[in-house]
């Protein structure tokens, strides 16, 4: 599962296009605080990120070339100023798509597809991620380690990819029923719990122990 990090300041257009990409599975990180857009790109590292240019603190080219820094991830850029100007500006920071608001959903996201595809259906290795030496597959939604390989439900699935990226942070709980809620169906804490114990127990299973700690009170690590 792919996953895009969403950094725009209007609540409703945030909420709008979330729920779109994720009918189409994808994993949206919905960003709400705008002080380091690079310290969260860092954290997360998504696959693809939607840009608006008018934030909070620093725009949208500022943030742009502060990841380009460190990352050649995707950037499609939203934003309601659509002069031959902002989109040169755009491209020039290193910006790979730009949308002018007001858009059509469906654009967006055949954007989206087509960027995502162009940038990693050719690079296998692009879709995997890897923390002592456990790697899950996000072509195939498997994990293995030292040769040994087990299935993940599409819950495993998402919990073990949203611990991964953030290895060596603590997630919350509540980070991880918001990954897992999908359009109207509710995850509530007795399935995350199940989750988890499921997850720990098929990676002993492989071979590897202790890879998700419980830190009491505040959620889980992939330590």
């Amino acid at each position: 599962m792919f996953q895009i990090m969403l950094v725009e300041d209007d609540a409703d257009i945030r909420a709008i296009v979330a729920a779109t990409l994720r009918k189409w599975q994808y994993d949206v990180f919905e960003l709400t605080a705008f002080e380091d857009v690079k310290r969260e790109f860092e954290a997360r590292r998504p696959h693809l990120i939607l840009l608006d240019i008018n934030l909070p603190v620093y725009d949208g080219f500022y943030w742009c070339r502060q990841i380009r820094g460190v990352s050649n991830v995707p950037i499609i850029f939203l934003s309601s100023r659509g002069g031959n100007m902002d989109i040169v500006m755009a491209i020039h920071m290193g910006g790979d798509d730009f949308v002018q608001k007001p858009f059509e959903l469906e654009i967006l996201v055949a954007k989206v597809n087509a960027l995502l595809r162009r940038n990693y259906t050719y690079q296998e290795e692009s879709l995997q991620l890897v923390h002592r030496g456990l790697r899950l597959n996000l072509s195939n939604s498997s994990v293995d380690y030292e040769g040994r390989t087990a299935e993940l439900s599409r819950n495993e699935f998402i919990v073990l990819g949203v611990l991964m990226r953030k290895a060596g942070t603590i997630v919350s709980r509540d980070d991880l029923m918001q990954a897992l809620w999908r359009d109207d169906q509710f995850i509530d804490d007795n399935t995350l719990t199940v989750n988890v114990n499921r997850l720990r127990r098929k990676i002993a299973e492989l071979g590897l122990d202790g890879f998700i700690a419980t830190r009491k009170g505040m959620g889980y690590i992939a330590e």
